[in-house]
């Protein structure tokens, strides 16, 4: 199958579309396949599953995932493993062209159980653009076969990104983590969080800890990140963003934006777009 464009196809065409991309993944052959494509900015891939596990590279724009499990970003330089069987969405922000990488389970050890956002090693992004530009009905054999199969040694070693933003279950947590969402702020302290749903700090905290596995700092740190991702990859300054999340400076913004992503704003974006 060749790279599909999704941005001047009216709605029943898109669901006839991804109908027969599903329908074409389940009958390929080949331990690992490659699948392009391409989307208008606002788009959103209703959710679906597939039975084999999914690598997906946003090489322009950002994408949004959400699972049962929670929401996930994909910025610039990054992608998302999606174990097979799990039901997602996608949503674009911004036109994204959009590069897949499909693994049947169990096709090398040492492959992620969970969903998971990871940094795309030089290796990988070289690979995977080869992927890309190979014709499918030689990826089987020859040099073709070499290609696709170091890519599939290479996703073990993609490294863990904190872009993560698992939601609660329990539905007090669940609406104080949407309301944050809609006004994110660094602000928001474990004492005020646990007043509002009349509970101890102590049992705040292993409530939090337990229905999402992470710190209300941590998530509240990946929250605002999630919030600053789309604007930054949009161009908007880094002044502006952090204000208006809340920061009191933008060096504030800036230690927390390299603690979590490993470079400053501008550094991480400018080395992404090289």
């Amino acid at each position: 199958m060749q790279k599909t464009d999704f941005r001047n196809v009216s709605d029943p065409e898109l669901g006839l579309l991804h109908a027969q991309r599903l329908a074409w993944l389940e009958k390929v052959e080949g331990a690992v396949v490659a699948l392009p494509g391409e989307y208008p900015d606002g788009y959103r891939v209703p959710e679906h599953r597939h039975s084999r596990a999914q690598l997906l590279h946003a090489r322009t724009g950002v994408v949004k995932i959400t699972t049962a499990e929670g929401r996930w970003m994909v910025p610039p330089d990054h992608a998302m493993w999606i174990p097979s069987g799990i039901d997602h969405s996608v949503e674009m922000l911004g036109a994204v062209d959009m590069h897949s990488v499909y693994v049947i389970p169990g096709a090398i050890a040492g492959l992620p159980d969970r969903l998971r956002v990871v940094g795309l090693t030089d290796l990988a992004a070289s690979l995977i653009l080869e992927a890309m530009a190979l014709p499918q009905e030689a990826r089987q054999s020859g040099r073709a076969a070499l290609v696709m199969g170091l890519l599939l040694h290479e996703i073990p070693n993609l490294p863990q990104r904190p872009l993560g933003l698992p939601f609660p279950a329990e539905p007090r947590l669940a609406a104080l983590c949407r309301r944050f969402i809609e006004h994110p702020s660094p602000h928001a302290t474990i004492d005020g969080w646990a007043a509002s749903i009349g509970v101890s700090r102590r049992s705040f905290t292993r409530l939090f800890l337990r229905e999402t596995g992470l710190s209300l700092s941590t998530w509240r740190q990946q929250a605002c990140l999630f919030a600053a991702l789309p604007r930054l990859a949009e161009g908007e300054p880094v002044t502006s963003v952090a204000i208006d999340l809340g920061y009191d400076s933008v060096p504030a913004f800036t230690t927390m934006f390299r603690r979590m992503l490993g470079k400053a704003p501008r550094d991480y974006f400018k080395s992404a777009r090289q």
